[in-house]
């Protein structure tokens, strides 16, 4: 297999630190709502339940009860900023780099498919016109570049992780008893 050139391995380790800024943020943003807005109102707490609500895609029927029960939201609340977060701060450290994909790719999948683009038309609240393919669906194959190139091992802390597992299935030098 031939290796990465140096712009090459750049390249995807700026990526991947990009897509995680983008969830860190993301996250960050949802969970520090409530706050104030310029004129000094107090803004409303972030909820998904709007999000839910709206879903026309093939995820509708399952998110609009999500967002019919409470429980269910109170839970939907903390865990969607959390795990935004927590993908965000994988990819940008590249620690535990491959879970942090499959986070990302986990969300990222049911964004879409909460509502793919079939109309080919500008939506409300959304800059562009899509049909079929929209911003989730490319940062979801993105994602799954950097994590078929294992970016963490080629620039992140997972190197430090790999260096301190056992290596196994090494043949040692045979010793002699004389």
């Amino acid at each position: 297999m031939p290796t990465l050139s140096s712009f090459q391995r750049f390249t995807l380790v700026a990526l991947r630190m990009l897509i995680g800024w983008h969830f860190l943020y993301e996250g960050f943003y949802k969970l520090m709502l409530p706050g104030w807005s310029r004129a000094g109102q107090p803004l409303a707490a972030w909820s998904a339940a709007g999000y839910l609500k709206a879903a026309s895609g093939p995820l509708a029927p399952v998110l609009h009860a999500m967002a019919q029960s409470t429980r269910m939201m109170s839970a939907v609340d903390v865990i969607v900023p959390l795990g935004l977060l927590l993908v965000g701060l994988s990819l940008i450290a590249g620690l535990f780099t491959q879970a942090g994909c499959t986070g990302a790719a986990l969300l990222l999948l049911i964004f879409y498919l909460s509502a793919i683009p079939t109309t080919g038309l500008p939506q409300p609240n959304t800059e562009g016109a899509y049909l079929l393919v929209n911003k989730n669906l490319i940062e979801l194959a993105a994602v799954l570049v950097i994590a078929s190139f294992r970016t963490g091992q080629i620039a992140g802390l997972d190197i430090l992780r790999s260096a301190r597992r056992p290596v196994t299935g090494v043949a040692l030098p045979a010793t002699s008893d004389r």
